[in-house]
């Protein structure tokens, strides 16, 4: 098993660089890179071969990067967050300091604070936020596992973690949809 702190030390490299990245995640692998990057975000949309209208999941790694992205956080957001026992992702309004190729039509960004420790000590580095967006080419299952990830998608990232392989999440994170003016709704349990 790689050690995490030197797979954390090359992902942050390539992301740097504008790669893009293959990573375990709280929930399921994701292709992820430098959020505030719209070139390295193009990457993924060709990659995924999605179109650039349908917006993609941002990790972070807790309130300062949430305050950093989104001005206005509604109360309800920490309460969610506080009360929910599974990787939860909030849709909220109005990011800012993201790449604008993020944002969807209706100018809001799904956010998911994580304490898995590669991705945690990743954006530790990074300073900025990790696009997280589902292993596979659009409309194709979500892998399970890292065994179940394409050919086609390993080959087209910069690089591929080394870390939980063995990993398998039959669960991709519940989604809520939160307004500014408090209107709540889950998009996916």
């Amino acid at each position: 098993m790689s050690d995490i702190n030197a797979e954390v030390h090359k992902a942050f490299e390539i992301i740097q660089n504008g790669g893009i990245i293959l990573y375990p995640t709280d929930t399921v692998w994701g292709i992820g890179c430098d959020a505030t990057n719209a070139e390295a975000v193009k990457k993924i949309y060709a990659l995924k071969q999605r179109e650039e209208t349908k917006s993609m999941i941002v990790l972070m790694n807790g309130d300062k990067m949430m305050y950093n992205v989104f001005k206005d956080i509604p109360e309800t957001a920490w309460q969610i967050l506080d009360l929910s026992e599974k990787p939860t992702t909030l849709i909220l309004d109005n990011p800012r300091n993201v790449a604008a190729n993020i944002i969807a039509e209706d100018k809001t960004l799904g956010v998911r604070i994580v304490k898995e420790p590669f991705c945690f000590k990743l954006m530790e580095r990074m300073k900025k936020p990790l696009v997280s967006t589902s292993a596979n080419i659009s409309g194709q299952p979500t892998p399970k596992s890292f065994k179940e990830i394409s050919p086609e998608i390993i080959k087209g990232v910069d690089y591929v973690v080394n870390l939980q392989r063995d990993k398998i999440c039959d669960k991709p994170s519940t989604i809520i949809k939160l307004s500014l003016d408090n209107q709540v709704k889950i998009i996916r349990k």
